[in-house]
């Protein structure tokens, strides 16, 4: 490999992160930026420009960058544009891929979060030599990114495996962000956990450690704590969160027969209080062609560089020019 290494762009909506990375997936340095400072995407494109720089001269690898890898919210690896921004003031449609790349004189290559993270798992991490694997983020919201045959599934339209809004209950289901109802989102993100002990509270009469906290600020943090600390109504929010992902989990395995699902971001860290539940609920709705073969296995990004190696996975196999007009054709990932 003639250039050893790639930069990997995470865009969020208050803060950007971005390292220089190697083939190994060793981040060998890494800076940020303000996100919402610049009201105008110019002036935050020059900003990381010179962020970038800065932090490539300090390190001798101005002319050893293969690629550039953005991780962006809504981003669609085929056109190369931003769809929509909610946190974010830069008009949408927006063709960020091809505006980095101008600015660089660097291949880009850009997806979403989710996908960015399986793209990441398969280059270095639990998913490495794994061909099919799912791979869901488990955050504020409920994301995925599905791998079959080692390629990324983007559909026909770069939208493809929106996993977390499958509807899990079609009667009275809780109002979800995308504007639906039932949507496994609304019940197993962080913030559908935080719903879910909410709504224990108010309908039943436990004795609970989450009583002491009012009842519009409980957090998921908080349900976790009190469940390690033995509280059976937290334990019980925990059970409740797990049999639905399992539910989920067995239906997705009918579709593309995984040989695992991988789990990644703030709530994957409850360790067995969700896991357990997570492989019970999962086995015993299961299509029994399938029972046994399904995996669950913890994300092995480091929580530090986890944003920065999914975004830069992507760099690898970015290609220059990068129109944002044309569609690409969705590579496997390799660091290779």
């Amino acid at each position: 490999m003639n250039k050893p290494y790639v930069v990997g762009i995470d865009i969020g909506g208050t803060n950007t992160v971005f390292g220089i990375v190697d083939a190994r997936g060793v981040v060998i340095a890494s800076s940020s930026i303000k996100t919402q400072q610049y009201a105008d995407v110019n002036e935050y494109i020059d900003e990381l420009y010179k962020a970038i720089m800065r932090l490539l001269e300090a390190h001798n690898a101005v002319d050893k960058i293969h690629g550039i890898g953005i991780g962006a919210p809504n981003a669609n690896y085929y056109t190369g544009m931003i769809e929509k921004l909610v946190n974010i003031p830069w008009p949408t449609p927006l063709p960020l891929a091809q505006m980095v790349s101008e600015k660089f004189g660097i291949p880009v290559a850009i997806t979403n979060d989710a996908n960015a993270a399986a793209i990441g798992e398969m280059t270095y991490g639990a998913a490495r030599g794994l061909k099919n694997f799912i791979m869901i983020t488990l955050g504020t919201g409920v994301g995925s990114g599905i791998v079959i045959n080692g390629q990324v599934v983007y559909g026909h339209d770069g939208f493809a495996g929106e996993l977390g809004h499958v509807i899990m209950k079609r009667n009275n289901g809780r109002l979800c962000g995308c504007g639906r109802t039932g949507c496994l989102e609304a019940y197993c993100s962080a913030s559908g956990v935080a719903r879910t002990a909410r709504e224990f509270l108010e309908i039943r009469n436990d004795d609970s450690k989450l009583r002491d906290i009012p009842l519009d600020q409980i957090t998921s943090k908080d349900v976790y704590d009190a469940a390690i600390a033995g509280d059976p109504l937290a334990k019980e929010i925990f059970q409740f969160t797990g049999n639905m992902l399992g539910e989920a989990f067995a239906d997705f395995t009918v579709f593309s027969s995984p040989e695992a699902i991988i789990l990644f971001g703030g709530l994957a860290k409850s360790g067995e209080l969700l896991m357990k539940p997570i492989r019970e609920s999962m086995e015993r709705n299961m299509f029994p062609a399938f029972k046994g073969k399904v995996k669950i296995l913890p994300s092995e990004l480091k929580e530090a560089d986890a944003a920065i190696l999914g975004a830069s996975a992507l760099g690898w196999e970015a290609k220059f020019p990068t129109p944002a007009t044309q569609p690409a054709v969705a590579p496997a990932a390799s660091a290779e």
